[in-house]
């Protein structure tokens, strides 16, 4: 019998994150592409200059209605069948608006790019916004806000957006609108939207996958470049200010076996020195099922399927921004206990902070943490949507080309010390808002004789 060779492996090449081509159509539109061999699905992400701070007085939620509206129909096809033409070209095609703007995002096979682009143009240039769909999109919304207060995670996230910044903010109140706002919303008021923010000046397409045989050039003149509209001057984002003072707040849910906790406040964005090690201290405090606070409440005790710690940017401006706004992000920690946990698990939770705080992080946290942050990237960044995800949040925090490139050196280089430094710095004990969604009658004393924070019930 005869075998085939063992295959030898090949040289170990550095790995880094992708380097875009930045340029720009006659229109002006800025486009960012990358070439990824093998990637025959095409992801393309579409950034545009529509923040929710934008968003009428009393109509919160237009927004995301619009974002939803983009495939519901053209001047030159109805929603039935802009969906089939989507369906022909075995492409998807999803829209969502957030704080720093409206997000457009298509996947389709390489061989079909032309047609998907030319759909994803269609829609930009030129959406029915017909009242019949606008109607069903405002009911189904409608009909998602009561499952989303059922939800303790939701309404946690909720109630702490709430508690952190004044009721005047667009970030106090649910992104995607409450049942008064969205209530009002009608075809005219989305047409409105629309008009006074949607165009190419201000918007940013992001392609990535394999381009081998594509003009992207002519395809992207051919489709994206025919859309048209008046320049502007990009909105300025007003400054961020938020209430972190120490404090608890318990949404009462009567007859709740489980207790959901939200613990967090406001920090540095990415454009800030500090986020490196901010990311690698928040990861050994509780990234991963390796973490402080896994090992602990989760290993040790058994109050929690598991607790995590994260920090996600809300919303970042340019360092010259005119306004001088800087960005934030929400760094958190989150999970859920059995109620009779409330109480012990939050003081050990305290406990694990206290610690860090005294002691810091060992070098093996650190070095672990490196690892898996910086280790995990090439498989992170398999796909073009990955890719293309990344380079769009780039856009839209207004961060260089090469920023994440440039984050997983300075990650390698952040020292245990800094770390440590970071992480207790971004979760100070004493200037955390804990939700707690969840049975007061058996959780508030208890919760109030840890002397974490003022206490304080609202109805769920």
């Amino acid at each position: 019998m005869q075998y085939h060779p063992q295959p030898a492996p090949g040289t170990a090449r550095p790995w880094a994150f992708p380097a875009p081509e930045r340029g720009a159509l006659p229109n002006g539109l800025t486009v960012l592409r990358c070439h990824r061999p093998g990637q025959q699905v095409v992801a393309v992400e579409i950034f545009l200059d529509a923040p929710l701070d934008a968003e009428p007085e009393g109509l919160d939620g237009v927004a995301t209605i619009m974002s939803r509206a983009l495939n519901e129909g053209t001047d030159k096809h109805t929603a039935e069948e802009f969906a089939a033409e989507l369906e022909r070209c075995g492409a998807t095609l999803d829209a969502h608006a957030d704080h720093p703007g409206v997000r457009v995002s298509l996947e389709v096979p390489a061989s079909r790019l032309a047609k998907a682009l030319a759909l994803v143009a269609e829609a930009l240039r030129a959406p029915a916004f017909a009242e019949s769909e606008i109607e069903r999109l405002v009911r189904n919304r409608l009909d998602e806000i009561p499952h989303e207060q059922a939800n303790p995670a939701r309404r946690a996230a909720k109630q702490l957006s709430k508690e952190l910044f004044p009721a005047t903010a667009r970030m106090s109140r649910p992104r995607q609108g409450t049942e008064e706002t969205v209530e009002r919303i009608d075809a005219a008021a989305v047409r409105a939207f629309f008009d006074a923010h949607i165009r190419p000046s201000t918007a940013t397409a992001v392609v990535v996958g394999d381009l081998t045989g594509i003009d992207l050039d002519a395809l992207l003149a051919d489709t994206l470049g025919d859309w048209s509209g008046d320049t502007a001057v990009p909105r300025p984002a007003p400054p961020i200010t938020a209430d972190d003072t120490g404090r608890v707040v318990i949404v009462d849910r009567p007859g709740a076996v489980q207790t959901q906790l939200l613990i967090g406040r406001i920090g540095a964005d990415r454009h800030d020195s500090v986020w490196p090690a901010q990311v690698l201290g928040t990861y050994c405090l509780g990234g991963t099922l390796t973490s402080r606070l896994d090992r602990v409440l989760r290993e040790e005790k058994g109050y929690t399927y598991g607790v995590r710690a994260f920090a996600q940017v809300l919303r970042s401006s340019a360092p010259d921004s005119a306004s001088g706004a800087t960005g934030a992000a929400m760094l958190a920690i989150s999970g859920s206990v059995d109620t009779e946990s409330t109480e012990p698990a939050l003081k050990d939770l305290w406990t694990v902070l206290r610690t860090l705080a005294a002691e810091g992080l060992t070098d093996e946290e650190r070095e672990t943490a490196v690892q898996n942050l910086v280790g995990v990237a090439p498989l992170k960044f398999e796909t073009a949507a990955s890719v293309a995800g990344t380079l769009a949040d780039q856009v839209e925090q207004h961060l260089p080309d090469d920023y994440q490139a440039q984050l997983y050196a300075r990650l390698a280089e952040t020292g245990t010390v800094e770390a440590t430094a970071a992480v207790v710095n971004a979760f100070p004990g004493d200037r955390l808002v804990t939700i707690l969604v969840g049975d007061a009658a058996r959780i508030e004393e208890p919760v109030r004789a840890l002397g974490i924070g003022e206490v304080s019930v609202v109805t769920g």
